[in-house]
C-alpha cells in the first residue's frame, strides 16, 4: 500500500470511529461466544441455546454456547468479566450469578460494576414439588405436616444461594415452620432422591419437575409466582396461602464492563426481537419472557439483589 492509499484508509477508519452507530452496524462480524456458567441441561441451558440460535439467525453470525460450570456459576462469569470488552464473549446466566458472590467472604466480582448489563431475558417461577407418598397436597397441608413433625421434613437445594435455595429459606420464615435443608450438586441428583423418597420436597424451576409430575413420580403442590400460571392453571400460587409470597429465578444477558454503548444497544435490540419469537414456546414451559431496555434490567437487578441480600443475611447463608 502506497502512502496515499494508507492515508485514505486511516482517514476512513478515523471517520467510522466518529460516526454514531458505526460499532453497532459492524457488529457482529464474526463468531460470538456465549458462556453459560453451568453444565448442559436444565432450564438455563434450554433458554440460552434457543436464544443463541435466534441471535445467530438474526445477525447472520454464529453464537456459540460454551458451558463452563463450577464455583456456583462464578467461574464462567469471571471468564466473561476478564474478557476483552468487544462483544464477542458474553454471559448468559441465572440469578445465581448475582446471589452466589453475596455468600462469599471474598466475592470474585460485583455483577453491576464488573459487567455491562444487556437484557433481562426471562423469569422462571419455581415449583414446590413433594414426594408422591408425602401426606401433603397443598401449601396449607405442607405447613401442617411440618408443624406436626418439627425438624423432620427435608428440603433439597440444587446449589447454594440459588433461587430455589432462597425461596426455600423465604418459605421457612413466612410459614413459621422449620425443616432440614439438604444440599445437592445440581438439580438432577436432587430430583432423583425426591422421586426415590430420600428427600421430602424440592423448590426448583417448573421445567425441571414437569416431566416427573406428568409421569406421576412426584406431586407439584404450588408455584412461587404472584399468581397461577396459564401453563399450570390447576396449581395454586403460594401467595394464595401466604399473602405476598413471591420468588422467581431469572435469566440475564451481560458482557464485560466497558462494552461499547452501541454494541450494548445492538444486543439489547436483537434480544428483544428474538424473545418476541420465542415467547409462546417458553411460556408453554412455565417460563415468563421479559425483555425491555437496559435501564429496566439494571433497575430490576438492583431491586432483586436487595431482596436476595436480605434473605441471605437473615438466613446466614454462606458458601461452602
Amino acid at each position: 500500500m502506497n502512502r496515499q492509499h494508507f492515508l485514505r484508509a486511516a482517514a476512513a477508519v478515523a471517520l467510522a470511529a466518529c460516526v454514531p452507530g458505526a460499532w453497532a452496524q459492524a457488529y457482529p462480524s464474526r463468531t460470538v461466544t456465549v458462556i453459560i456458567p453451568f453444565p448442559p441441561g436444565g432450564t438455563l441451558d434450554f433458554i440460552g441455546r434457543q436464544l443463541a440460535v435466534k441471535l445467530g439467525e438474526q445477525t447472520g453470525q454464529t453464537f456459540v454456547v460454551d458451558n463452563r460450570p463450577g464455583g456456583g456459576g462464578t467461574i464462567g462469569a469471571s471468564a466473561v468479566k476478564n474478557a476483552k470488552p468487544d462483544g464477542y464473549t458474553l454471559l448468559f446466566a441465572p440469578s445465581t450469578a448475582a446471589t452466589t458472590p453475596m455468600t462469599m467472604k471474598t466475592p470474585p466480582y460485583n455483577l453491576l460494576k464488573d459487567f455491562s448489563s444487556i437484557a433481562l431475558v426471562a423469569k422462571a417461577p419455581l415449583a414446590i414439588a413433594v414426594n408422591k407418598n408425602l401426606p401433603v397436597t397443598d401449601v396449607k397441608s405442607l405447613i401442617a405436616h411440618a408443624k406436626a413433625n418439627p425438624g423432620k421434613l427435608t428440603f433439597a437445594i440444587g446449589s447454594a444461594a440459588s433461587a430455589g435455595h432462597l425461596s426455600t429459606e423465604l418459605l421457612r420464615k413466612a410459614a413459621g415452620i422449620d425443616y432440614l435443608i439438604v444440599p445437592y450438586k445440581g438439580s438432577a441428583p436432587a430430583y432423583q432422591d425426591l422421586v426415590g423418597g430420600q428427600i421430602d420436597a424440592f423448590i426448583d424451576p417448573i421445567l425441571g419437575s414437569q416431566a416427573f409430575a406428568k409421569a406421576g413420580q412426584l406431586r407439584v403442590i404450588a408455584v412461587t409466582s404472584q399468581a397461577r400460571l396459564p401453563s399450570l392453571p390447576d396449581v395454586p400460587a403460594v401467595s394464595e396461602t401466604i399473602p405476598g409470597y413471591e420468588f422467581t429465578s431469572w435469566y440475564g444477558f451481560w458482557g464485560p464492563a466497558k462494552l461499547p454503548p452501541d454494541v450494548v444497544a445492538k444486543l439489547n435490540a436483537e434480544v428483544n426481537t428474538a424473545l418476541a419469537t420465542m415467547r409462546d414456546k417458553l411460556q408453554s414451559q412455565g417460563i415468563v419472557v421479559s425483555g425491555g431496555s437496559v435501564d429496566d434490567f439494571v433497575k430490576f437487578q438492583q431491586d432483586d439483589m436487595a431482596k436476595s441480600q436480605k434473605i441471605i443475611t437473615e438466613g446466614n447463608i454462606r458458601a461452602e
